[in-house]
């Protein structure tokens, strides 16, 4: 994904680039890439860009990445801000707490 980002970097400094390399409207990204993306995957076409750095945060979380790398992912300032917005959508913490615990025990 970097290099393919160093790439189109040469060709636009936008991430998301009309044809002639201008910055793409909200409008026309949201129409002509955006929904058609849904489509495909089958998503809901209520689905925001932003709940995909949602989704990612928290598989991060639920495989066990480390909180302070998935705070620097996001960009969030503090490792409180992650945890605060992140954590509480974790089921199996406590479960997983308790089989630390038990293991250590054992």
């Amino acid at each position: 994904a970097m290099e393919a980002l160093r790439r189109h970097s040469r060709i636009s400094e936008w991430v998301f680039s009309s044809n002639v390399g201008t910055s793409m409207s909200v409008h026309n990204f949201h129409n002509r890439s955006w929904k058609p993306l849904l489509r495909r995957a089958g998503l809901p076409l209520s689905t925001r860009f932003h709940d995909l750095r949602h989704t990612c945060a928290t598989l991060l979380l639920l495989k066990g990445v480390h909180p302070k790398l998935v705070q620097e992912l996001l960009g969030h300032s503090s490792i409180e801000m992650t945890l605060d917005i992140y954590s509480h959508v974790l089921p199996n913490m406590g479960d997983a707490a308790a089989g630390a615990m038990d293991d250590s025990l054992s």
